[in-house]
């Protein structure tokens, strides 16, 4: 009896060390978080996509404190108006970004880009990246197998089974960036969504010779370079036998599209163009 009554009593004492010990750790090494933060946090939509460039919407809180503006800091799926929340919270200045939207740069369609192989294997674009150049031949372009699509957290985007491609919800669609991570070819880009959800660019990013890109795709960019003869506003450039069109240069003039011999620029939402009868 003398032995378990001896032995409890070690274990209480045991227990009121270890509790005295982890009372005096705590209050030494204790760090006041600034209150901001949870004010911040509750301003941000709560989706942790790392769109912002942080693990989750509490780490941008905290950085948002920490630094005491917005300056090179945002939210894309909380947009302006949670920015502009979060500016009031701080009492600084809103820094107003233009909103921007995903767009896929291929047209490698089932129709422009017809198979030559049917891959079989795992269906992961990054998997297949390290196999193959793809069913049609382009080594840059869209694999199709839907990476994209299942990294999406806002439903913004599926896979089109007509075209093969993926396609995106403009209304949906928050420019996370999440897809463009995930796209291992860099298919995916965060565009300006443009005055009247309008864009144009260039639908390819196939770097290969004009003769060999056509023989993989029918729209394939050719650098051919009348579409930067055409520009005006020194928007467009050629680099490695592929064209792009800078949207922070682009006045959406649409005068690049007439010019391109295979249609590779892709204007989206214009009106459709008045037909001269003859």
């Amino acid at each position: 009896m003398n032995i378990i009554i001896l032995s409890f009593a070690m274990l209480v004492v045991l227990a009121g060390i270890s509790a005295v010990a982890v009372y005096v750790v705590a209050k030494k090494f204790h760090v006041e978080e600034d209150p901001r933060i949870d004010l911040v946090n509750a301003c941000l939509p709560g989706a942790n996509c790392g769109g912002c460039g942080f693990p989750g919407c509490r780490a941008l809180a905290e950085t948002i404190v920490k630094q005491g503006n917005l300056e090179g800091l945002n939210c894309p799926p909380g947009g302006s108006e949670c920015m502009q929340n979060i500016a009031s919270v701080l009492g600084v200045e809103t820094v107003v970004e233009e909103p921007k939207i995903a767009v896929i740069r291929c047209s490698g369609t089932k129709l422009n880009s017809p198979k030559t192989v049917n891959f079989e294997g795992l269906q992961s674009c990054r998997f297949s990246n390290n196999l193959y150049t793809g069913d049609a031949g382009c080594p840059q372009g869209c694999l199709g197998l839907g990476d994209c699509v299942r990294s999406c957290q806002f439903d913004a985007m599926y896979m089109n089974e007509e075209t093969g491609l993926p396609t995106i919800l403009d209304d949906k669609c928050v420019a996370c960036g999440v897809c463009v991570t995930a796209c291992p070819r860099a298919v995916i880009e965060l565009r300006l969504k443009g005055k009247k959800d309008r864009r144009i660019f260039v639908s390819c990013i196939n770097k290969e010779k004009g003769v060999m890109a056509k023989k993989h795709c029918s729209v394939a960019c050719i650098a051919c370079t009348k579409c930067q003869k055409a520009c005006t506003f020194d928007a467009i450039t050629i680099e490695n036998n592929l064209a792009y069109i800078d949207f922070e240069k682009c006045k959406l003039c649409r005068k690049c599209t007439t010019e391109c011999p295979t249609n590779a620029i892709l204007e989206v939402n214009f009106p459709v163009r008045k037909t001269t009868e003859s």
